[in-house]
């Protein structure tokens, strides 16, 4: 079907159809020839000649040459209408040998026309042309059967004339259906304007979740590959704990083994029944000299009194597998070790925010601006004294927990004593009490620079545990689970290793807590995250 574009551009502007023998003016328009005749003809008295078009003027009646060009085209338009027809499905009504492609509709008549039957149709005002359409009732009133002319603003409802003047809409607010239309316009396409704006923050929040989505991958393939790496260390540390404690039972039942025990005590018995009945025969003899004189019991009252001739000493091998079974033990406790050190989620959210609380620092400490950074300072600040500010080094957080599973990240500089932890808000602030561990209400972590040669322990209520671990890494992880009772810290190194975990019934909420005894020499930040 030709575009209305197209069709547009074939029509005559004087009949409103597609050309019928197009002629050209000098001034490049184009109209039908019977057209274009007729208006020349009607100013051939005024003895001035003009283009409907551009208006241009011409002396003479000018001479009209037919444009082939246009013809071809118009023809290979019409060639193709039946076609087009079925498509479309509106035909001329009056066309009934072939079908036609209907050129517009009348409302009046409730027909439509193709261009040959356009031409000979009523020019009358009460007939109002439009886009070909089959359903040409909607167009009209159903009450007075007229052409649909007015909108009412206070029934929203296209309405004809007589309903204007005797219909149930008289004395409403009137429109023009160009005018109800082009308000109507105008509101949806500040509607328009909304769903685009709309449509653009959605698109900008996809994107938004987009990214997030690939950082959240990318997150979880990092942690699955640590988990990964933890694991296949944990399996690695089972096999060879295996290995030693089957080695180990193995060697205990080597030491254990009683058959040749056993046996040398069945010879042993033998051996002392032959004497004892040699010795009752001796005892029953009358002759002394005899019996002083005999060979084998030379030395046996005098062993005997002296102790035993140590048959114990055959059973002793039995009593070694006490060492053994305490390795074995020994052993199984460096499983559980292991084991624990698998307890963390990997899937909490993110680390908590920890924002270092100001009015609790002692005066020798420096926080830093964005609150997440503290450092010893050289020179003791001058700052106003508060009842929550600490006497000695320390400081806590601003947030506390209350419940949930919350860790956070530390990174250690060059502070030459140190320890990190949590506490209740009414540790003390002043005395001997105030100390991260050095009470009921606290429990921390304490290590120190390399120079410093201090071994890594933990410590609650001023009892101190030393840790195994040789420890390396200058970060390490706090991990509370209020609910389950625990806290446990973590060394950051790859894997991730576990260092100890305290079990307590936490009763108050719990601020994160510093303290530091001074760096070595330089500027050294503690970062938590």
């Amino acid at each position: 079907m030709a575009s209305a574009g197209l069709r547009k551009e074939l029509e005559c502007s004087i009949c409103l159809t597609i050309y019928t023998d197009p002629a050209t003016l000098r001034c490049g328009h184009n109209f039908c020839r019977v057209c274009i005749d007729e208006v020349l003809d009607t100013q051939e008295g005024s003895g001035v000649y003009s283009c409907l078009e551009c208006i241009e003027e011409f002396e003479e009646r000018p001479g009209l040459r037919r444009n082939i060009t246009l013809c071809n085209v118009v023809e290979n338009v019409q060639s193709t209408q039946s076609h087009q027809v079925e498509i479309s499905g509106i035909r001329c009504t009056y066309c009934v040998d072939s079908p036609v492609l209907a050129a517009k509709s009348c409302l009046m008549c409730e027909a439509s026309f193709c261009d040959k039957h356009l031409r000979v149709h009523s020019k009358g005002p009460e007939h109002v042309l439009t886009e070909p359409s089959t359903d040409l009732e909607k167009r009209k009133c159903p009450v007075h059967k007229k052409v649909l002319e007015y909108y009412c603003t206070e029934d929203s409802a296209c309405i004809c004339v007589s309903c204007c003047l005797i219909g149930k809409h008289n004395g409403h607010k009137m429109e023009s259906l160009d005018e109800a239309s082009e308000m109507k316009k105008k509101k949806l396409r500040s509607v328009l304007q909304n769903l685009f704006l709309k449509q653009k923050k959605t698109e900008e929040r996809v994107q938004s979740l987009e990214e997030r989505r690939r950082k959240a991958q990318e997150k979880a393939s990092g942690e699955a590959k640590k988990v990964t790496a933890l694991f296949i260390d944990i399996r690695r540390r089972l096999d060879d704990l295996e290995k030693t404690i089957l080695s180990e039972i193995s060697k205990q039942e080597k030491s254990l083994s009683l058959l040749n025990v056993i046996q040398n005590l069945e010879i042993k018995e033998f051996e002392l029944s032959m004497k004892m009945q040699h010795i009752e025969e001796l005892c029953k003899m009358s002759d002394p000299l005899t019996v002083l004189q005999d060979p084998d019991t030379g030395d046996l009252c005098d062993r005997e009194e002296g102790g035993g001739d140590g048959s114990d000493e055959d059973t002793g091998d039995m009593m070694g597998g006490d060492q053994g079974v305490e390795l074995i033990l020994d052993t199984l406790s460096t499983l559980s070790d292991i084991v624990r050190g698998v307890n963390i989620n990997f899937y909490i959210q993110g680390p908590a925010d920890i924002l270092l609380d100001v009015n609790t620092a002692d005066n020798d400490l420096l926080i830093s601006d964005d609150l997440k950074t503290v450092a010893w300072t050289h020179q003791r600040q001058n700052l106003p004294e508060m009842t929550e500010k600490f006497q000695d080094c320390q400081v806590i957080s601003i947030r506390r927990f209350t419940s949930g599973r919350h860790y956070w990240d530390v990174e250690i500089g060059g502070s030459l004593l140190w320890r990190m932890g949590v506490c209740y808000p009414s540790i003390d602030r002043r005395g001997q009490q105030l100390y991260l561990g050095c009470n009921s209400k606290s429990w921390g972590l304490c290590g120190g620079h390399p120079l410093s040669n201090v071994q890594y322990s933990v410590v609650h209520n001023s009892k101190e545990i030393q840790l195994p671990h040789w420890i390396s890494s200058d970060r390490f992880r706090i991990y509370v689970d209020y609910e389950a009772e625990q806290l446990s810290f973590y060394e950051l190194c790859d894997p991730i290793r576990h260092l100890y975990t305290f079990t307590a019934t936490f009763t108050e909420p719990l601020p994160c807590i510093w303290w530091f005894y001074k760096d070595v020499g330089k500027k050294s930040w503690t970062k938590s995250s």
